[in-house]
């Protein structure tokens, strides 16, 4: 007996690794002083131009999104997906990413596969300017089902220490600033897939007339990246405070910066939920506060701004042909 007999085919890892060498190479910059492959990656800092640099790094997942690739046999975004939830998760705290490691672990690795999500990552790097610097693909036959995959990242990146957002300067009265999601991101797709494929009884490919497209690619809609369009402007404006709408909904998230003794007061009426939302909670008859409370409802990322700041905010970002939308006050 071999090891390919019991499940793990070492070859298809030599495979996926020779698919993703070109991708991964493309996220590299100077900094970067080792090829894939090695034990670690080694990542030279250079603090030139900075006074008091501080790393910042986080760590997660895309969740049961993973469901929706698999019955879609689709996997080109799941990559972009993660890369793109941790740099707007140390974006709030005012940094910018220097690197990026992966985690793939599969019943049975498909190199195809393997190489469609790490195509993603890359490009979600190389979008933010990161180095996609490591990672781990792990075949783990009996613990993972033939065709299952799950995916974490991790990221580091550096703030000066002067300029870390913790929002402790926030304050009564400032304007919350909402930037459009995509879609879902990465957060409820427990409820979305019990709703619109076991209830619902959908599949990935049926074209949803209200959606405008297929079921697959409403719900695969790449988690949006805010770092390209956000970090330019926190030398510009006194942004007080920022928050990336996740698992726990616009309220849960932006209440993790806020003052001890600050509230929100959210208007639900100020811009339209995409109809993706609303698509389930009437399939699903979900109560409007767990809709809120589960999905982003249309708002990806808050900027917390004095009153005084918020226009000049908004132009600036409309000049980016973006389109915000006030959502509420710090109460």
């Amino acid at each position: 007996m071999r090891y390919r007999d019991a499940g793990v085919d070492i070859d298809a890892g030599d495979e996926a690794v020779k698919r993703i060498k070109r991708d991964v190479r493309s996220t590299f910059g100077r900094n970067v002083l080792t090829d894939i492959g090695m034990f670690g990656g080694f990542y030279a800092f250079d603090k030139s131009g900075w006074r008091s640099p501080v790393l910042v790094s986080s760590i997660d997942g895309v969740g049961t999104k993973l469901k929706v690739a698999f019955m879609a046999n689709r996997y080109e975004s799941i990559g972009e997906d993660l890369v793109n939830h941790c740099v707007n998760d140390i974006l709030v705290g005012g940094a910018r990413p220097l690197f990026f490691l992966d985690y793939i672990a599969c019943g049975k690795l498909d190199p195809k596969c393997v190489q469609q999500i790490v195509s993603g990552m890359a490009k979600g790097c190389r979008a933010s300017g990161c180095a996609l610097i490591g990672g781990e693909t792990a075949e783990m036959p009996g613990f993972y089902q033939i065709g299952d995959y799950d995916v974490a990242g991790c990221i580091v990146g550096a703030v000066e220490k002067s300029r870390i957002l913790v929002g402790k300067r926030i304050r009564k009265g400032d304007t919350l600033i909402g930037l459009p999601s995509s879609g879902l991101h990465t957060n409820g797709f427990s409820l979305a897939r019990k709703v619109l494929f076991e209830l619902a009884d959908y599949d990935t490919e049926d074209v949803i007339p209200e959606l405008g497209t297929t079921l697959g690619d409403a719900l695969l809609a790449v988690h949006r990246n805010y770092f390209p369009l956000v970090h330019p402007l926190l030398g510009r404006f006194d942004i007080r405070g920022m928050s990336h709408v996740t698992g726990g909904g616009l309220v849960g998230n932006t209440s993790r910066v806020l003052p001890r003794g600050r509230s929100l007061k959210i208007d639900w009426n100020a811009w339209t939920v995409p109809p993706v939302f609303r698509l389930i909670q009437r399939l699903g008859d979900v109560p409007e506060d767990d809709m809120r409370r589960t999905f982003n409802m249309g708002v990806g990322y808050v900027l917390i701004v004095p009153p005084k700041e918020a226009d000049a905010v908004m132009a600036a970002l409309r000049r980016k042909k973006e389109k915000p939308v006030v959502v509420g006050e710090v109460a």
